[in-house]
C-alpha cells in the first residue's frame, strides 16, 4: 500500500510541476532555450495525442512512465532555482485553463506521425 501512496504522491508532484513550468516559461528570468524546452513539455503533456500510442505493448506507455518525467526533471533544471521556486508558490494556487497550447502540441505530433506514414508509403512505392 506504501507503493500505491508513494506513485500517488509523484503524480500529484509531476501535476503541479507541469503547472510551475508554465508559470516559470513566463518569467522574465527564465532564458528563451528553456522557455522553448518547457513549451514542448507542456504542450507534449497536455496532448491528447502522444508520440508512441498506448496501444503499442509495453513502449507505448514509455514515454508516460519514463520519457515526460525525465523530460520534466531537465526542464526544472534549465530554469534558476528563484524562478521555479516563485512558480511553484504560483502553482499551487492556481489550475491551468490554457489548452490551446495542448492543441497546438496535438497538431505538431498529428504532423509528425503523417509525416512518418508519408514516409514509409513512399518507401513502399519505391520497393
Amino acid at each position: 500500500m506504501e507503493i500505491i501512496e508513494r506513485l500517488k504522491h509523484t503524480a500529484r508532484q509531476i501535476k503541479i510541476d507541469i503547472v510551475a513550468l508554465m508559470h516559470a516559461m513566463k518569467d522574465s528570468r527564465t532564458p528563451w532555450y528553456a522557455k522553448v524546452f518547457v513549451g514542448f513539455i507542456i504542450g507534449y503533456a497536455l496532448s491528447p495525442i502522444d508520440l508512441i500510442p498506448d496501444f503499442i505493448p509495453i513502449i507505448g506507455y514509455l514515454d508516460d512512465l519514463i520519457l515526460l518525467p525525465i523530460a520534466i526533471v531537465l526542464a526544472i533544471k534549465l530554469i534558476p532555482q528563484e524562478a521555479m521556486s516563485d512558480a511553484r508558490l504560483h502553482a499551487q494556487h492556481s489550475k491551468p485553463n490554457n489548452t490551446s497550447l495542448a492543441w497546438l502540441a496535438a497538431l505538431v505530433i498529428i504532423a509528425i506521425w503523417l509525416l512518418i506514414s508519408a514516409l514509409v508509403l513512399k518507401w513502399f512505392m519505391t520497393l
